[in-house]
């Protein structure tokens, strides 16, 4: 999967999960062995996005993984304050 529909994948489950849709924002960062995906949203969505016991952040980590899965690149999803 190229880097743009990766971005465009982690918006749409994020947004689907969140009050403030418009506050997401999807920026990367990539070097020759990975490619790190750095998530910003609304500070009052921090808590549905990493869910209890960081259960719903997992759940979409694995999603992202399994989609750059093609790619030999190394695939990282951050969440920022």
């Amino acid at each position: 999967m190229n880097e743009m529909k990766m971005k465009e994948l982690i918006e749409t489950v994020v947004k689907a999960l969140v009050d403030s849709p418009n506050d997401v924002q999807v920026n990367e960062t990539s070097d020759d062995r990975s490619i790190t995906y750095h998530l910003t949203v609304n500070k009052d969505d921090m808590g549905k996005v990493i869910g209890k016991q960081g259960r719903v952040v997992k759940a979409i980590r694995t999603v992202v993984y399994a989609a750059g899965n093609s790619s030999n690149k190394r695939i990282h999803l951050e969440i920022q304050e």
